[in-house]
């Protein structure tokens, strides 16, 4: 069997040079998710610093607005280079949302030592000030994880598109003059 243009057909095999190209929407869903955390993430720092300083804050109290900040700028970077299909975007997504994770943990255990119960209870109540904060990245912390750790997400920031050149379409011999 031949195609119209009088070259031989394989059955059961796709033309070559036709690939199926990997589907971006966990990983684009990743980096906006990222992008809204790290805008909330940044918001606790940010104030704390305006409204009281740096100097006049505790050593455990800079550790946490440390991890809050430092998670904010991980998921800052790492949806920026994700939208650039980049690999490293969705590591460092993965260390962002790691990183916020441990953020709320560490204030809880750091900032009222052995009222880790009361904490929580509170933060999922908004009793707080900024509760929201420790909520998104208890919430949204997990949610990036899990859209960056999925194989499709890795997937497509591995593939390359393929560059357009000019000559014969794929799969068929140059012609010679």
């Amino acid at each position: 069997m031949t195609n119209p243009f009088g070259y031989p057909v394989e059955r059961g095999r796709k033309p070559a040079g036709i690939e199926r190209t990997p589907n971006g929407a966990t990983a684009i869903l990743a980096g906006l998710v990222g992008l809204a955390l790290a805008g909330i993430l940044g918001y606790l720092p940010v104030t704390q610093f305006i409204y009281y300083g740096i100097s006049d804050q505790p050593d455990r109290t800079l550790i946490v607005l440390g991890l809050y900040l430092g998670a904010a700028l991980l998921l800052l970077l790492g949806a920026v280079v994700t939208f650039f299909r980049v690999l490293a975007g969705g590591i460092l997504l993965l260390i962002g949302a790691l990183v916020a994770m441990a953020a709320v943990v560490a204030e809880s255990t750091l900032l009222q030592p052995g009222r880790f119960t009361e904490f929580f209870r509170a933060m999922f109540q908004f009793i707080p000030d900024d509760a929201f904060v420790r909520v998104a990245a208890t919430v949204g912390g997990p949610l990036v994880f899990l859209l960056a750790v999925l194989p499709s997400t890795f997937r497509y920031l591995r593939d390359r598109p393929p560059e357009i050149g000019y000559g014969p379409p794929p799969g068929y011999p140059p012609r010679g003059w």
